[in-house]
């Protein structure tokens, strides 16, 4: 630190703040375990407290500290707590934000995003990642989300990291499922992104929603 907290790897900032390892694993170890999970900050950045805890060591006060972390390094950067500056007026504002995020992902994540009233991004989580299956993404994991932060309406958004980004049958079934389960809650599902690297596709525009 004697250097400045820019010369440090971001195993070495993640270990400043969990502060403590385990008996099993130093608090390098467990930073580098939790960024080779996730693929790094970016995506890290969007787990819960629940997700967070799933690595051996990350209890919930550490999960809470690395969230509320998160957090200040967003506001610090953007100015202001909107993680996209311009309300979402369409499917292109989303797709390119998220193209950013998981072009070089690796893994299939299944996240909702929660809008507020001014359809501005208050939170997104990640409720899947790994192999996609469309049976393990429930609507009451995605309203948990919605709820919990007070949503007005949400966008679900999951990548193909096969670069196609064409709507499979089970996506389709998916995104009728939970916008059913919207109308129930009163928590409207505008859009259904599907992200391949540089491409995306709106389910909105597709008329499936």
């Amino acid at each position: 630190m004697q250097h400045g907290a820019s010369v440090l790897s971001d195993a070495e900032l993640l270990a400043i703040i969990l502060r403590t390892g385990t008996k099993g694993k130093s608090v390098i170890e467990i930073a580098m375990e939790l960024l080779r999970d996730s693929n790094g900050l970016r995506i890290l950045s969007g787990y819960s407290t629940g997700k967070l805890q799933k690595t051996a060591g990350i209890g919930k006060d550490k999960a809470a500290t690395l969230i509320a972390a998160f957090e200040l390094g967003r506001r610090a950067g953007t100015g202001n707590k909107w993680l996209i500056d311009e309300p979402v007026k369409g499917p292109h504002v989303i797709g390119k934000y998220f193209c950013d995020i998981l072009k070089d992902e690796q893994k299939e994540n299944f996240i909702v995003v929660c809008m507020n009233t001014q359809n501005r991004i208050v939170k997104y989580e990640i409720i899947s990642k790994g192999s996609l299956d469309h049976s393990i993404v429930h609507p009451r994991e995605v309203f948990k989300v919605a709820i919990d932060n007070l949503a007005k309406s949400i966008i679900l958004v999951h990548n193909h990291p096969s670069g196609n980004p064409e709507p499979s049958l089970s996506d389709i079934q998916v995104t009728k499922r939970i916008a059913d389960a919207g109308r129930i809650f009163e928590i409207p599902v505008l859009d259904h992104m599907i992200i391949a690297g540089d491409k995306y596709t709106s389910l909105n525009e597709r008329g499936i929603i």
